[in-house]
């Protein structure tokens, strides 16, 4: 089985037609997504028709909660006073601009999907197996990694979030963090696209970057009305 996840997708519709384009072409079974569908980006109402049209299927992230519900916080994590501004004001405005069909799709979403492939557990979830808002980067003691494995009984775990590609084996478990299609912070302004083949005697995972036009997005970021300082880190990719 061979399956491409798409991490953090983030209104970023540019991306996301480029990685589904590359990734049909390399003979995928399905395809499934991490959520957070909208923020940063203006096409969230966008992102959710294209993921419906190709039956791409996914799981609920912390944005998509909040937006969805009309939260007051996103939920996400801040390093300094100008991004935890920069944020709300996304925030308000993808909660404004989302419409009542989107905000029902990204209530329907599911907390986490189980798979079975080959004769493994696959789970996909947006962050951790219990919180959709922990941030889960690969500079975690490996204590957390077998503390989050104790909590569900699987054998390879798919997610998001910090937008940060890596893999880690671990005592026979699978630790995948897909890195985000639509807003990378690795340096790699490319979208990223984890694809994951199961076989009986292999788990195999390749992170493709796939470039696609940032100028679009970066002009569209500052046409609907969201802050220029959006399409700098999209190009900056942090």
């Amino acid at each position: 089985m061979k399956v491409a996840i798409f991490g953090d997708i983030h209104g970023n519709l540019e991306a996301l037609k480029a990685a589904y384009s590359e990734t049909v072409s390399k003979g995928i079974d399905k395809i499934y997504h991490l959520g957070d569908l909208g923020g940063y980006a203006p096409f969230v109402n966008e992102v959710v028709e294209f993921l419906t049209e190709h039956r791409i299927e996914g799981v609920k992230g912390n944005y998509d909660e909040t937006v969805a519900n009309d939260r007051e916080h996103c939920g996400c994590k801040y390093e300094d006073p100008v991004q935890e501004e920069m944020a709300n004001l996304s925030f308000e405005w993808t909660k404004k601009h989302a419409s009542r069909k989107t905000k029902e799709y990204l209530k329907k979403l599911p907390f986490s999907i189980s798979l079975q492939a080959e004769g493994k557990k696959v789970l996909l979830f947006h962050a951790t197996p219990g919180k959709n808002n922990l941030y889960w980067y690969e500079e975690r003691p490996e204590k957390f990694f077998r503390e989050m494995a104790r909590k569900v009984e699987t054998d390879i775990m798919i997610y998001g979030h910090t937008h940060k590609p890596y893999r880690k084996d671990i005592e026979g478990k699978v630790f995948i963090n897909a890195g985000s299609v639509g807003k990378p912070k690795d340096g790699d302004p490319r979208a990223c696209v984890a694809l994951v083949e199961i076989t009986k005697d292999a788990v195999t995972t390749n992170f493709l970057r796939v470039p696609y036009d940032i100028e679009a997005t970066a002009e569209a970021i500052i046409e609907k009305g969201l802050p220029g300082y959006f399409a700098e880190r999209l190009k900056e990719a942090r």
